[in-house]
């Protein structure tokens, strides 16, 4: 029988050829309508959407009451338990409102409201509103994405006769490209372009003098100490934990910096930490975490395709894990943890060493609070201390502690906007094993 003839017994596929068919009819008329009806709905939603994001900005704009969440999910009930708490520290005087309360509980209130509205408004109750966003920003890095991953595959090609030293000198330096990965946020920006352009490698002896705080040999002494024999006789530490921030190029600099520390001998497994649904504009979703290693596979790059590979098989073995909690999504107080997330503050024990990525992270490590600048990083976790851990911030927010005397002070009348503009930088370590 001839290629594609077809045998008797088999009937031809059906299709709409024959005019008046069910097919043809199905074709021409009800799957246009169907089509029709799924558009309109959407648009319809979209709508009501917008109409109730509307109300949510005249809400704040006016300083209204806050109001409990109505969505049912599973963290709604812990939420408006966190509203009373705030009720109860104003008193009787005046209610929880937009413009009397904290702003770093407000402003985390606003993302929630946010996924409320979507998520009571179906078929677009899984729509991310800020993908848009961040994946232009991972596309328009594309040439520092590209010299990074060279760089660590160049690395990577002489790891095995690396020195102590020159081990240690590589791992400061991709610390400083996650470190300086944070300036693109797009919470910042209010969405804003805000992508890297140049190679982060080259910028790296330019941007030195702005790192404030650089606790960067500390965070390689407790990943030195926390190393254990393995079979081989190489010594490792077990486990690091990063506690993401944003999607786009600053991740990049993150898988990077984790993909070093396995490939060096450094650490055994990398626990990443995410957020449940999309928050504060660029922060990092499962689905961003997994979108980014996909497009890093396919790009038409050798290094930068290699390491996306690289990084899907970590992930396949275990060796690397993406996590995501619902505290991580609430306005809590770092130091409130253990009483709030003890499932979350004991899996964070089990680290050898934690990353905090970010200025949101920052915030809540340090309670958002009028610190002095002078005041010790310690003083301002209030307790918090689950692991070795370091925080990776660029300013963009009006709190920074463990400064040296007179040093914020000199700051301030150098660069007014000092700890807001992005321009400047922490390593900052707190190391409770250590001391």
């Amino acid at each position: 029988m001839a290629a594609g003839q077809i045998g008797y017994g088999v009937p031809p596929s059906l299709s709409a050829k024959v005019t008046g068919s069910f097919a043809y009819l199905t074709i021409r008329d009800r799957m246009p309508t169907i089509l029709t009806k799924a558009v309109d709905t959407i648009h319809r939603n979209k709508n009501k959407f917008f109409e109730e994001h509307g109300e949510l900005r005249n809400e704040l704009q006016t300083d209204k009451p806050l109001l409990e969440l109505m969505d049912g999910l599973s963290d709604t009930e812990s939420w408006n338990q966190y509203m009373q708490r705030q009720q109860r520290q104003l008193g009787d005087q005046e209610l929880v409102s937009w413009f009397k309360s904290p702003w770093l509980y407000v402003e985390c209130y606003m993302y929630r409201r946010i996924q409320e509205a979507i998520w009571l408004n179906p078929p677009i109750n899984n729509f991310d509103v800020f993908n848009e966003g961040k994946t232009q920003s991972f596309f328009e890095s594309q040439q520092a994405v590209m010299a990074l991953c060279t760089y660590l595959g160049d690395v990577q090609k002489s790891m095995e006769k690396l020195s102590e030293n020159q081990l240690s000198e590589y791992f400061n330096k991709l610390l400083q490209v996650s470190l300086w990965g944070n300036k693109c946020d797009l919470s910042i920006s209010a969405g804003q372009e805000n992508s890297q352009k140049a190679s982060p490698i080259d910028s790296l002896p330019s941007l030195q003098s702005f790192i404030l705080v650089n606790d960067s040999n500390m965070v390689w002494l407790t990943l030195n100490s926390s190393r254990r024999p393995e079979g081989s006789g190489q010594k490792t530490a077990d486990r690091v934990d990063i506690v993401l921030d944003n999607a786009g190029f600053e991740l990049v600099t993150d898988l990077v910096l984790a993909d070093f520390l396995v490939s060096s001998g450094l650490a055994r497994h990398i626990h990443f930490h995410g957020k449940c649904f999309p928050w504060f504009v660029s922060d990092v979703t499962a689905n961003d975490f997994q979108w980014t290693i996909r497009q890093t596979m396919a790009a038409n790059h050798k290094w930068m395709s290699k390491s996306g590979f690289q990084w899907q098989s970590y992930l396949n073995e275990g060796i690397w894990s993406y996590h995501d909690h619902p505290f991580w999504t609430q306005p809590h107080e770092f130091c409130d943890m253990a009483a709030d997330a003890p499932d979350l503050y004991a899996t964070l024990q089990e680290a050898d060493l934690v990353l905090f990525k970010g200025d949101l992270n920052y915030r809540k490590l340090t309670g958002d609070r009028a610190w002095g600048h002078a005041v010790d990083f310690c003083t301002a976790l209030r307790g918090f201390e689950p692991a070795p851990l370091c925080s990776l911030r660029t300013l963009k927010a009006n709190v920074q502690v463990g400064l040296q005397l007179g040093q914020g002070e000199k700051l301030s009348t150098e660069d007014p906007s000092w700890m807001t503009n992005g321009k400047y930088a922490v390593i900052q370590f707190h190391g409770p094993k250590l001391e």
